[in-house]
């Protein structure tokens, strides 16, 4: 198995990367926001949409 982030062959210690250094770079990507999954926002009703009244609380 090649390490994600180099290539390299990966270390069974460090599975599925090839050592701690990269390992470490994907956890930063992680924290920064470095990956993200691709959405549609969702479409905002407003209170003027008769078929979606706004609610009341009770």
């Amino acid at each position: 198995m090649a390490c994600p982030i180099c290539g390299k062959d990966a270390d069974p210690k460090y599975r599925p990367f090839c050592s701690r250094r990269c390992a470490d770079v994907d956890l930063g990507r992680w924290l920064t926001g470095g990956y993200v999954i691709p959405a549609e926002e969702a479409e905002v009703q407003g209170d003027d949409d008769p078929d979606n009244p706004p609610r009341r609380p009770h």
